[in-house]
């Protein structure tokens, strides 16, 4: 039984090394890891540098590219034999909703499922410090259930946990992706030399999709656990728009505005 361990948070983070030790009583870890934070890089893949892979220690391994990187080569390179399961984390901080979208914990465990190994990314909620062994001990009872049980094709699984006490965590829910909302995403300043600089930041002020969704598990003391599938597609629409594949093909179709979408998009340009 092998089992391939990656973040985003870097090869010196205690998260991942919580989750190395956790996951050691299941079968023989390997990790390979960013020799460097890379929070935030998505599913960034380096193509225009050289990547370098050093070995650290026995089955343990720095590769100074991205998680995504990390997953390549450990999976085609590094690896004698393919992992029975790939766990990523644990990430410093919760990744609910549209955070998925730009993390690299959750790219990471992307990437092993479009390879196809099972694969989940666990994150911890907290601000400066975080309870990583319990975030360990719950990512170890769902690799063990993903490993009894699999995973559906194309399917990966996002797991958070809050920042409780083991004793305090009320349970575990499954749930879906929410959509977050910030106040004053893009804060500008002034450098000393009077020249404008911008941080991409701001403050989480509401969340909307309440219906089982992941950031009220976690607001309940409950851990999440979000499938989510590589395929994005909206199945749902596909016939509404197939009715575009002709006006398409000829180019003569002249759009048509409602009265109503007119009124809403006039009055959304003068807010602006």
């Amino acid at each position: 039984m092998r089992i391939l361990v990656t973040n985003d948070d870097g090869i010196q983070s205690p998260g991942i090394q919580a989750l190395a030790k956790a996951l050691s009583a299941i079968g023989e870890v390997w990790v390979v890891a960013p020799d460097r934070e890379r929070t935030a890089v998505a599913h960034a893949v380096t193509l225009h540098k050289p990547l370098r892979v050093h070995n650290i220690a026995p089955r343990t391994f720095t590769v100074n590219g991205t998680p995504v990187d990390c997953v390549n080569l450990a999976l085609l390179k590094i690896m004698p034999k393919p992992p029975s399961i790939l766990v990523s984390g644990i990430n410093k901080g919760v990744n609910l909703g549209d955070d998925v979208m730009y993390s690299g914990t959750v790219s990471a465990a992307m990437e092993g499922t479009i390879l196809g190994v099972p694969s989940v990314a666990v994150s911890q909620e907290g601000q400066q410090a975080f309870r990583f062994a319990v975030g360990a001990t719950y990512a170890a009872r769902v690799a063990r259930l993903v490993l009894a049980q699999g995973l559906p094709e194309e399917t990966l699984l996002n797991v958070n946990i809050p920042d409780r006490p083991q004793r305090a965590i009320a349970g575990a829910r499954v749930t879906c992706l929410s959509r977050r909302r910030f106040h004053n995403p893009i804060v500008e300043k002034l450098d000393p030399h009077g020249r404008t600089y911008y941080w991409i930041a701001g403050k989480r002020i509401s969340w909307s999709r309440s219906k089982d969704a992941d950031h009220e598990a976690i607001e309940e003391g409950l851990v999440s656990i979000t499938p989510i599938r590589l395929d994005s597609t909206h199945h749902g629409v596909l016939d509404r728009f197939r009715a575009w594949e002709a006006i398409v093909k000829r180019g003569s179709h002249r759009p048509t505005v409602s009265r109503r979408s007119s009124v809403e998009r006039g009055s959304s340009n003068h807010d602006r």
